[in-house]
């Protein structure tokens, strides 16, 4: 079996079924003088972004005693590249999405080769309830209950954003610098809706395969693994039947005991694991298209450049 997808299928054994995992040399940017209380610097990571934090109130909607409540939200800058705010030079904001802002940082190289024509500020904002954003001191506390995982919502994390960024430009003087919104997947959706929020912050959004229609439900559900199954299918017509035959495979076993320990013996599966055998085949399929860039990354899973040729070779 081709080892670029058994190293996509078994990496997958380490989440629970049917689950999700949840990650640049950055100059000094900021004088002390400018940087406010809710701002402060943490450290600068070996790719170049400098971290820090700022000061995060819990809700932006309600008024209630925890609603002051507040927690410190990470972001990533880089201003090697900003022409400054005398310049009113812009400041390039990515809406941090669903997992630790260092993953989009590491894997987001368009910001770096953009950001020296535009003389552009770039930030990473992390999403709230992610990474090391997390309100009521931890991850663990945060998902304690219903009530402090609630406040895990798009609103409150594109409010989040847009106070990030009316103090971000207050701090540095820069009220003139246009801010463009920078997003993928989720993030992307994020990045859309934040210019449609607050359009007086954002003159405007660049969202990356944002599936933003998939959420009317006029839209078609089966597009995205349309695109998926057109990925497979024009790199190898022989792949893309041998897949398709698979499922009906797959299907049988499942209501077949005795094909369903054979599944499992030839995947070398512990007992009872056959019945996630279409789950974690598909996420690894999904995920090498969903990553199939021309240059080596680690966005999901160490991968080489054209993961799907990989696969269907």
């Amino acid at each position: 079996m081709n080892p670029i997808f058994l190293l996509l299928f078994f990496s997958l054994f380490s989440l629970p079924p049917f689950s999700s995992s949840h990650g640049f040399h950055f100059p000094s940017l900021l004088k002390p003088s400018q940087i406010s209380k809710r701002h402060n610097s943490d450290q600068k990571s070996s790719h170049g972004y400098e971290t820090k934090h700022f000061t995060q109130i819990l809700d932006h909607f309600n008024y209630h005693p925890k609603s002051y409540i507040s927690f410190q939200q990470r972001y990533l800058v880089n201003g090697d590249y900003w022409g400054g705010a005398a310049k009113s030079s812009p400041i390039f904001v990515y809406a941090g999405n669903e997992a630790s802002i260092d993953i989009f940082a590491d894997n987001n190289g368009f910001l770096l080769d953009i950001a020296p024509t535009f003389e552009a500020l770039i930030v990473f904002i992390e999403h709230r309830y992610y990474g090391k954003s997390f309100p009521f001191g931890s991850e663990e506390e945060a998902f304690q209950n219903a009530t402090t995982a609630g406040y895990l919502s798009i609103s409150q994390a594109l409010a989040d954003y847009a106070a990030f960024v009316v103090d971000l430009k207050k701090n540095l003087s820069a009220e003139s610098s246009p801010v463009v919104v920078f997003g993928g997947s989720y993030g992307g959706m994020l990045a859309a809706w934040f210019r449609l929020k607050y359009p007086h912050l954002a003159i405007g959004a660049l969202a990356s395969s944002a599936p933003i229609l998939q959420i009317d439900p006029t839209f078609d559900p089966y597009i995205f693994n349309d695109i998926i199954t057109k990925d497979y299918r024009s790199t190898s017509e022989n792949c893309y039947k041998v897949i398709k035959n698979s499922w009906d495979e797959i299907d049988k076993a499942y209501n077949d005991s005795i094909k369903l320990e054979k599944m499992e013996s030839s995947l070398r599966l512990c007992k009872g694991q056959g019945l996630y055998t279409k789950y974690w085949l598909s996420n690894a399929l999904i995920y090498a298209a969903m990553t199939d860039y021309p240059t080596p990354s680690d966005l999901l899973q160490p991968l080489p450049a054209y993961p799907v040729n990989e696969v269907t070779h």
